[in-house]
This record gives C-alpha cells, sequence and structure tokens, in this order.
C-alpha cells in the first residue's frame, strides 16, 4: 500500500486548553471530524491522531512531541500534518514558526481546512496576523481572568482551581469553599497539635497525617514532607486569602476558618524560628520510650537497639552509649524498662475528690472566661483603632519619602501591621462564640487527668508519645539498680498529688490548697488540645 504512488498519508493535530475542555466538551472530536472530512476530499488516508489538552503558548507538548518524533521515523514516507485551524496549532508567533520549522524538518507538510500555508510571502504575512491575531486572544482571555479573579478575592472569595485539602467547592455566589469532613478535622488537630507543641516538629504532623487514612496521599501512599509544610504555610486555614503574588497582600475570606489567623501566624514563627528539633526517624513502636528516658548515672539519653543472640534470635535492649559513664554500654531488657514505666505511670493518678475540686476549677474559669469577654472586645477594638491611626502616619511618610530603602521598610511595617489587624479583628468575631461546649473542650484534659494509664494503653503511637511530653517534665532518669528515680512531674500531677515518690503524696483529708488560675489554664491549653482520647 504505502509504495502505491496514490497513497498519500496523513497525520492530524488537535489541542484543547485544558483537561476539563476534555471531559466535558467535544473539541477534540469535532477537530479530528473536520480534519478526517477534508482528507477525505484530498485524497488523503489518516495513518495517526495525536492530541494535546494545554495551553498553545508552548512549543513542548506531549502530543506534538509524539507527533514530531513519528514523522522523523517515517521521514521516507512525507506526511501531510493536518489541524483544524492555525490557532490549535499554537497561540503565539513565536511559537507557530517554531513549530512550523520542526514539522518541515520532520519531513511533514502542514495543512489546514480553515487557510492555506505557503511559502511565499503573502502566505507569511496572512500566516503571521492570524498567529498574531490568536496570541492577542490568549493574551486578552488571561488579562480578563486574572481581572475576574482579583475580584472575586477582593469579595473574599477563594479563586484557584483546586481548594486545600479539608475544604471543598460548592455553588453558592459563583463558587465558595466550605469544609470538607472528614479531612477537615484531620488537618485541624494536625495544625492545633503542632501550634500547642502535642507534635514537636513538621516531621511529627507528616507521621500524625500518615496515619489517618483519610487524608489524602500521592499514589505511592506516602505523605511527602513538603505536603506538611504546605499545609502549614497555607493562611486560607485561617479564614485567609494570599494574594500577595498580585500584590494585594493577605486578605480576610468568605469561608469557615479551621484556625484562628492568630494561630496561624505563631506557626510561622516556629518555622521560621526553628523553635522545634526535627522528627527523629529512629523513634518508632519498637521503643516507646527512646529519647524519653535518660541514663540515672550520666543524664544522656538512652538509645536502643535490637541484639542478635547466639541462636540468631533477635532481643530488644536499651542502653547508655555515652563513652565514660559507668553504665557505658551495660543493657536494659526492653520489657523490664517498660513494664516498671508501665508502673510508674499507674500510680499518677489523683484521688477523686482532687479531682473534682480540679473540674469545678475548669467550669468556674469557663464561666469567668464567658462573662469577661465583652470587655476584651471592647479593648482589642481599641488596638484596632490605634493601628488604624499608625498605619494612617506611615503612609504619610510614604507618600513624603524619596529614599528607596525607607519605602521598602515602611511598606514591609504596613504589612505587619494589616496583618496583627486582620487576626486582632477574627477574635473580636469569635470571642463570645466558642467553637466547643466546656464538654468538649476538657473532656480530653479531665480524661488525661484523671488517669493517663488509659490513654497509654489503649491509645495510638502518637497518643502514647503525647503522654511522655504531658505527664513528665524532661527526660526521666533510670538506673540498672534503683529504676526510676526522681522523674519531674509535670504541673497538674504535682499540684493534685499522686501516691508516686518521696516528695508527693496524697492529699489529706483536712485539705489542701486549691488549683492555681495558671494551673487551670495550662491544663486548659496544653491538654485540651493535645490528647487524642483512646
Amino acid at each position: 500500500m504505502k509504495n502505491d504512488k496514490s497513497f498519500k498519508p496523513a497525520v492530524i493535530y488537535a489541542r484543547v486548553s485544558s483537561k476539563k475542555q476534555v471531559k466535558q466538551g467535544s473539541g477534540l472530536e469535532s477537530q479530528d471530524s473536520r480534519c478526517r472530512l477534508y482528507a477525505q476530499a484530498n485524497g488523503y488516508s489518516v495513518v495517526a491522531t495525536f492530541t494535546d489538552d494545554m495551553t498553545g503558548s508552548k512549543v513542548r507538548r506531549p502530543g506534538m512531541d509524539a507527533m514530531l518524533k513519528y514523522l522523523n521515523q517515517n521521514k521516507d514516507t512525507p506526511h501531510i500534518c493536518l489541524v483544524d485551524d492555525i490557532s490549535r496549532l499554537a497561540r503565539g508567533v513565536d511559537t507557530h514558526w517554531k513549530l512550523r520549522d520542526l514539522i518541515a524538518k520532520a519531513g511533514g507538510t502542514l495543512e489546514s481546512p480553515s487557510v492555506q500555508f505557503g511559502n511565499d510571502s503573502d502566505s507569511h504575512f496572512i500566516e503571521n496576523v492570524l498567529a498574531s491575531s490568536s496570541q492577542h486572544f490568549r493574551q486578552k482571555n488571561r488579562e480578563q481572568t486574572i481581572s475576574r479573579m482579583k475580584q472575586r478575592l477582593r469579595n473574599g472569595y477563594y479563586v484557584q482551581a483546586r481548594p486545600p485539602a479539608g475544604y471543598k467547592y460548592i455553588k453558592g455566589h459563583g463558587k465558595e469553599i466550605v469544609r470538607d469532613e472528614p479531612i477537615a478535622s484531620i488537618v485541624q488537630e494536625a495544625l492545633e497539635g503542632f501550634n500547642t507543641g502535642r507534635f514537636g516538629s513538621a516531621g511529627e504532623v507528616r507521621q500524625f497525617l500518615q496515619d489517618q487514612p483519610e487524608f489524602p496521599r500521592p499514589k505511592d501512599g506516602v505523605v511527602p514532607h513538603q505536603r506538611v509544610f504546605v499545609l502549614l504555610r497555607t493562611c486560607t486555614y485561617a479564614g485567609m486569602l494570599d494574594s500577595r503574588s498580585w500584590d494585594m497582600g493577605i486578605l480576610k475570606g468568605n469561608h469557615e476558618p479551621i484556625i484562628s489567623y492568630e494561630m496561624f501566624l505563631k506557626n510561622q514563627e516556629l518555622l521560621d524560628g526553628k523553635k522545634r528539633v526535627s522528627n527523629r526517624m529512629n523513634i518508632g513502636d519498637d521503643f516507646i520510650l527512646r529519647g524519653a528516658v535518660a541514663c540515672g548515672n550520666c543524664g544522656h539519653a538512652l538509645t536502643a537497639c535490637w541484639s542478635k543472640s547466639s541462636t540468631g534470635k533477635k532481643h530488644p535492649y536499651y542502653l547508655c552509649h555515652k563513652r565514660g559513664c559507668t553504665s557505658y554500654r551495660k543493657s536494659i531488657r526492653r520489657d523490664k524498662i517498660e513494664g516498671e514505666f508501665a508502673e510508674l505511670l499507674k500510680s499518677l493518678q489523683p484521688t477523686r475528690q482532687l479531682f473534682e475540686v480540679a473540674s469545678k476549677m475548669f467550669k468556674d474559669l469557663w464561666d469567668f472566661q464567658g462573662q469577661t469577654n465583652a470587655e476584651r472586645v471592647k479593648r482589642l477594638k481599641g488596638q484596632i483603632t490605634k493601628i488604624d491611626t499608625d498605619m494612617s502616619k506611615l503612609v504619610d511618610k510614604l507618600i513624603d519619602s524619596e529614599s528607596a530603602l525607607v519605602v521598602q521598610k515602611i511598606e514591609e511595617k504596613i504589612e505587619q501591621m494589616e496583618q496583627k489587624k486582620l487576626a486582632i479583628v477574627q477574635k473580636c468575631e469569635n470571642l463570645g462564640k466558642p467553637k466547643r461546649s466546656y464538654n468538649e473542650m476538657f473532656e480530653l484534659a479531665l480524661t488525661f487527668i484523671s488517669s493517663p494509664w488509659n490513654i497509654w494503653e489503649k491509645g495510638s503511637f502518637l497518643d502514647r508519645r503525647n503522654v511522655l511530653k504531658l505527664a513528665f517534665k524532661g527526660r526521666i532518669p533510670y538506673t540498672r539498680e534503683n529504676g526510676f528515680s526522681n522523674p519531674k512531674i509535670s504541673i497538674p500531677f504535682k499540684v493534685l498529688g499522686s501516691n508516686f515518690g518521696t516528695e508527693s503524696e496524697m492529699a489529706h483529708r483536712g485539705g489542701f490548697e486549691p488549683p492555681t488560675p495558671r494551673f487551670v489554664v495550662w491544663c486548659s491549653i496544653q491538654l485540651s488540645y493535645r490528647c487524642v482520647p483512646p
């Protein structure tokens, strides 16, 4: 057939601008159909069709590259290259002529039902006009799209094609984003956990997200570290819209925030200040106490390892790896040290009377906080007024200044003040509107105080690591001879008392000093956010 002189092979190239047009439109099919009718009328035999679903401003495209490769492989047989319209080939003058040359070098001859391609000056002039017109249409369309997106941003609506994890689009005023459960709650727990210290690093946040089967992840099933940093840096979760790439700053959004803007700003400080240590990769279920227990002789953290016996069986051990220590490389069986830790944890349980008093203090603080919210709102509004005044003064200085460096510093200061104002405005709106009821806010804290052992026994790996952070201050000393000795117990258990140690006896019937407001605040902040119920 190919040796037949009447055989004129042809390939079709069709393009639409996006994957959405492939799914919802019929652009590729109509282009293919029109080119086939043209081929049939001219006696061409269509041997292949190549398609793209991307912008026409680029030279390199998967479908175009595949067609050029095919033409180069069959260079001995000249092919006709059919396009429905000049705009399907390219949306720019430079791109048009580059592709024109690549097709010619590959042995192809460009033809179209809409325009006649030639090599004379008149044909080139017409092609330039059409390609320039197509380029103008693309640029104008982009300008109009950006203009509409900017206006929607000013009106408080998210405009990106895909909302961040935890939100989804619904039809409202155009399209607006709302919480997407259960992913929204997972993201909220991750962001709040990083803010309060439940997760000591971005690595621990990633580990938490990895353990949540509902959280979206790539095909390999592993949540990448970069995904966590994007999550922590996204101000959309704080009810804001980031339009700094269009020199519009950070704007207040109409969608429901997952965390407060104040909490978002604190997370940025934690990330930028590097106050958190990186996640240890060798902390795992095999040795839950690694990094949390110290050698009682030298004070250095105990490490852990699996040791193989002469029979080939592996045995788990903790040991001190500090040279010069009397316990250097003297192993401690994992079952022994973790068993003793379990008994230590069981002892951290206050009496029912003390627990009831602590619960009452939580409730009193909750009621008092509600009564003082109106006064707090008044003070915050005064801060907003002062910020507006200070910003007006800075704007006046900005207008009068002729130094580029001074202008830059003033603009940075104004941006910082705007962010602070947004945080205060959001705080005013949220005061008097508790996100959770009293029971929801303090149930986890009280559950933890009543018996941390239950969470340790039934909770996940991260829950158990959080018990270590909350029940004790710093590493717990341990020696092979005496076991755990003189651990620094955290504030709640120290105030409530426990039956552990020489300096923390249970309270007598004669009474005790009730928990201070500072203790109650500490519990509400540290525990209500950090503990996950078993």
